[in-house]
């Protein structure tokens, strides 16, 4: 690790055996998980007040923000307790009461009775999950959207993880503090932590959704772990209560803390969808950082995690292997972080099918044209809608990265991203048929598109590796 990746997160570094780590044992979860399928982008792990094992796969790196999807539950966490601290609401305090202007003469005794405490522990009394790809398609308030959910359940009694509760969490905390929940945790979070570059979504309310939304670097995910598990005192400075994290992090039931996953072993977790997560083992001042890609979400990678940790703390190896471990686990990340390299291939169609506009068959997407434009060591994809024209940059020799607000939110788990970083290539598998990939590099997503010519037209088939809901497009055809 070079001095300025050190100054740039403000992270200490050292060798896993300084630190007590088997990096043998590290080394068996990542080809472990490797071996399931498991897509890891970026690993961090920390002891003893020191990083003491990172890597990234290609094209992910330690500078490249991340979407953190339900992570974010974690930090807003912090922010709720920093307010009950200052006295800014108690957990009490019922959630009608923050907003009369919406509600109706008469309120429902179930939602009468909801308090801060039951959004932190997810029992609300929804009897449904509302997921934050839901929220994102609502264009109206989303504050006035949740008094619309019908509390089924008496609050406090059913457990029903949703990030309706995260949401109303930030609205509540955005009115009495008439500040965003970004904008009230920067001096109190951001800044002492030295979190710098981070981005939170912002709703029709000008609220921050609470439950997501919040991009940030995998060494940000790891310094909220390291928070905790420091009690948190960073450097000296106290930023978090230890009586908050206590509380926050042990089970009120149904393995839930306050916005915190816990586990029967004392572990505990901000965790996102499709592999976002930061575990903290207390017991042993250890804290696990992971961004990646897993469609099967927590049930597939934390079995993993469980295996060999804690573990890798606990089983120590003699001075002369652990010198012969810590080796061969940087090795074994050096190559994880290769370049793949592309298989190149030409087609006598690229000229066929060269700047031809194809009209598209009327379709649920939109779509109404698509364009293809090769020269030299390149594609270029252009697509039409309704909002204009979008492109995509593809290597036809080398991956080639550039930004592009490509539509696709119905496969990017509700999100539209726009000037989003993709780094893309294209090649042809038969003469007919052109493949492009499209790595959206600060997500979890990787988009395949397959296009089959023929003499008159194009069939174009697009997927996704990850998704909330669809993981293909429907078909989309040119008008022959």
């Amino acid at each position: 690790m070079t001095d300025a990746q050190v100054q740039q997160d403000g992270l200490r570094r050292g060798e896993p055996r300084e630190a007590g780590v088997n990096a043998a044992v590290v080394e068996a979860f990542l080809a472990d998980a490797a071996a399931t399928g498991l897509d890891i982008h970026g690993f961090m792990l920390h002891r003893a007040g020191r990083v003491v094992a990172e890597g990234w796969r290609w094209p992910y790196r330690a500078d490249r923000p991340r979407i953190m999807h339900s992570a974010t539950k974690s930090v807003l966490a912090c922010a709720i307790g920093m307010a009950l601290e200052e006295g800014r609401f108690g957990l009490q305090d019922k959630v009608v009461a923050f907003f009369p202007e919406l509600m109706p003469p008469v309120v429902d005794a179930k939602l009468g009775a909801m308090t801060v405490e039951n959004l932190l522990t997810m029992r609300a009394g929804h009897a449904a999950e509302t997921s934050g790809s839901i929220w994102r398609g609502i264009r109206s308030s989303w504050t006035a959207e949740f008094f619309k959910i019908p509390v089924v359940h008496q609050p406090g009694t059913t457990f029903m993880y949703t990030s309706a509760a995260s949401y109303m969490l930030s609205a509540i905390l955005t009115k009495v503090t008439g500040q965003t929940l970004h904008d009230y945790l920067k001096p109190r979070f951001f800044e002492p932590l030295g979190i710098v570059g981070e981005q939170w979504d912002l709703g029709p309310d000008n609220v921050n959704p609470g439950g997501n939304g919040l991009t940030m670097k995998t060494a940000d995910l790891l310094k909220l772990g390291v928070l905790h598990a420091q009690q948190g005192v960073w450097e000296g400075r106290r930023v978090l209560s230890e009586s908050w994290i206590a509380e926050a992090t042990r089970s009120h039931g149904d393995n839930y803390g306050y916005q915190w996953t816990t586990t029967s072993g004392g572990a505990y977790l901000a965790i996102g969808i499709f592999m976002q997560f930061v575990m903290v083992f207390p017991r042993h001042q250890a804290v696990l950082a992971i961004t990646g890609a897993a469609q099967e979400g927590s049930q597939a990678f934390l079995p993993i995690v469980h295996r060999h940790f804690p573990r890798a703390f606990e089983e120590q190896l003699p001075t002369g292997d652990a010198l012969k471990a810590d080796a061969h686990l940087r090795g074994w990340l050096a190559a994880a972080a290769a370049k793949p390299p592309l298989t190149v291939r030409s087609s006598p169609s690229a000229a066929r099918v060269n700047c031809k506009t194809y009209r598209v068959k009327p379709n649920a997407l939109g779509v109404t044209a698509v364009r293809f434009v090769f020269e030299g060591d390149h594609c270029v994809f252009h697509l039409v809608d309704a909002a204009g024209e979008h492109s995509v940059v593809c290597g036809l020799r080398d991956w080639i990265e550039s930004t592009t607000d490509m539509p696709g939110a119905d496969l990017h788990h509700g999100y539209s991203l726009q000037s989003a970083v993709v780094v893309a290539s294209a090649s042809w598998t038969d003469p007919n048929t052109l493949q492009m990939v499209w790595i959206f590099a600060e997500t979890a997503f990787r988009d395949t598109v397959v296009c089959r010519f023929d003499a008159d037209g194009v069939v174009i088939e697009r997927s996704v590796n990850v998704n909330s809901g669809a993981l293909a497009w429907p078909s989309l055809e040119s008008i022959g």
